[in-house]
């Protein structure tokens, strides 16, 4: 935990919040790393040859990826961090879980929306039993999968009140699966593109919405939250390309 520490302590002496992303690949795992990667059904990721055949995970898989995630948000905690992140989008485990396109079982974890939910519900509440009621836990829920056989606009809202129920704190959108065939970060995509989603989900739940994708200036963010579109902003690549980037969104 002491590199994990070092950041935390780096990050809130500047008046920040810190919060930790906790992912698990699922079959987005390449060949150079796992050429039998876990999934919810055996269903290959076909992308440029680069992904191995998943193997069905088997009830003491999802048991163990259940304490798996419970326990790195219980790390976090005493690393730090003011909160985590759980992961259910962009094709990895949590969304294959969630999408028929990906989820064949026919246990208590497939079939059924109801049961496609439930290894991100159960997981969820296992974090949230780790950390306390106070700590921050946050769920990136893809709202738009953007591939054939992805989850539709009425299961996207039965999960994310499902989520508001299970006791997460925020709610980030998930825009598109990384096989998605549609621009979603190119520069080609004008920016705040997928905003709209966000506000739609708006209507459906009480809890604080982040949104994302192609928000790369102070400008634009101020303007999505001064219009209602969200009541936050996440970005990447602005903070990498410029460490500034928040105190001019103060001028």
């Amino acid at each position: 935990l002491d590199p994990l520490r070092q950041w935390a302590q780096a990050a809130k002496s500047g008046g920040s919040q810190i919060w930790m992303q906790i992912s698990h690949p699922g079959r987005q795992c390449t060949r150079l790393s796992n050429t039998h990667p876990l999934a919810p059904s055996p269903v290959q990721l076909k992308l440029g040859g680069l992904f191995g055949q998943p193997q069905a995970m088997t009830e003491d898989d999802i048991r163990t990826a259940i304490a798996g995630y419970a326990r790195v948000a219980a790390g976090a905690k005493r690393a730090g961090f003011t909160g985590v992140q759980v992961h259910g989008a962009h094709g990895y485990l949590l969304s294959q879980f969630l999408s028929p396109r990906t989820n064949q079982r026919d246990d208590e974890f497939g079939g059924s929306y109801e049961n496609r939910m439930r290894l991100a519900l159960e997981i969820v509440k296992a974090v949230r039993a780790q950390v306390g009621e106070h700590f921050i836990n946050i769920f990136r829920l893809s709202m738009l999968d953007l591939v054939e056989g992805g989850n539709e606009w009425h299961e996207v809202v039965t999960m994310a009140k499902a989520l508001e129920k299970a006791g997460v704190t925020l709610i980030n959108t998930g825009i598109g699966w990384h096989e998605a065939r549609v621009p979603t970060i190119a520069t080609s995509v004008p920016r705040a593109a997928f905003t709209w989603i966000t506000e739609r989900m708006k209507k459906e739940v009480k809890l604080p919405l982040i949104t994302t994708n192609r928000i790369n200036t102070p400008e634009v963010a101020n303007q999505v939250i001064a219009d209602g579109q969200s009541d936050l902003v996440s970005m990447a690549r602005p903070f990498l390309a410029d460490p500034e980037f928040m105190k001019k969104g103060d001028e």
